[in-house]
């Protein structure tokens, strides 16, 4: 019975901590963080006419690749959430 209860404790700790690592790889604030959705974004904010939000765009794209580069994929699904959102915007 207390190994039975210690492997239920053990299972749940372990999905307890991985399952938010997870989460913030696929999806922070609408965007996954991965190559392709920073190739589709930064394809799109380069074909922005030259403008203060094309900069801005530009500088969140950058920020988004050093938090891939870092691991840090919440952070980087957030930079590309506003690049995103900047090169829809009119």
């Amino acid at each position: 019975m207390i190994k039975t209860l210690i492997a239920a404790a053990t299972v749940a700790a372990v999905a307890y901590a991985v399952a938010p690592a997870q989460a913030a790889h696929r999806h922070h604030a609408g965007l996954g963080c991965s190559g392709a959705n920073l190739g589709k974004t930064e394809a799109a904010v380069e074909a922005m006419a030259d403008n203060e939000v094309k900069f801005a765009a530009e500088k969140e794209v950058s920020l988004a690749q050093d938090a891939m580069l870092n691991n840090r994929w919440g952070a980087c699904g957030a930079h590309l959430s506003k690049a995103a959102e900047a090169s829809t915007a009119k």
